[in-house]
């Protein structure tokens, strides 16, 4: 089952918040949180802060272990942008658009299978086989098609002298 949570309206761009959400993608989420407590980057503290809220979400409130969770996947789409202009010069302003980030992050459970399935193995009889008589045979009905000549690279026939050519072959 797959279970979905939301960080709205995060003042840091969707591109820059993308960089840090790639790196715990189909991880697990003991990894995720090491990887996240390491890196530099602004967006690092709210996408654990999201993933920690989540992870104690779903242990309280539908019993899982934490060991069986894995990050199936994060979106990050873009939100609202906050349009503000600054002055330029001959009395113009330049438009700035400071943009904000939602961000899902999709937590899912791992299922341990509890028994492998075997297959039933496919005994061939000698009825199946083929002989190698008829291999043989077949082999030797295949036609094999003369080689085609090789010709000069360049165009050939009328159309030659139609094209234009910069350069002279030859």
């Amino acid at each position: 089952m797959q279970y979905k949570f939301r960080l709205n309206n995060l003042r840091i761009a969707p591109r820059k918040t993308r960089q840090v959400a790639s790196l715990i993608k189909r991880s697990s989420v003991e990894s995720a949180e090491t990887q996240l407590n390491f890196q530099s980057k602004r967006a690092a503290l709210p996408i654990l802060k999201l993933l920690k809220s989540g992870v104690a979400s779903v242990i309280n409130n539908f019993n899982l272990s934490r060991d069986n969770l894995f990050i199936t996947n994060v979106i990050v789409d873009e939100g609202p942008m906050l349009k503000r202009f600054r002055p330029r010069a001959f009395g113009r302003a330049g438009a700035i658009h400071k943009k904000t980030s939602h961000i899902t992050l999709i937590l899912e459970e791992k299922i341990m299978p509890k028994t492998k399935k075997t297959k039933k193995k496919i005994v061939e009889t000698e009825l199946e086989k083929p002989s190698v008589a008829k291999i043989i045979d077949e082999k030797e009905k295949r036609d094999f098609a003369a080689p085609k000549k090789i010709r000069p690279m360049g165009l050939i026939g009328p159309i030659a002298r139609k094209v234009f050519r910069r350069k002279a072959i030859g």
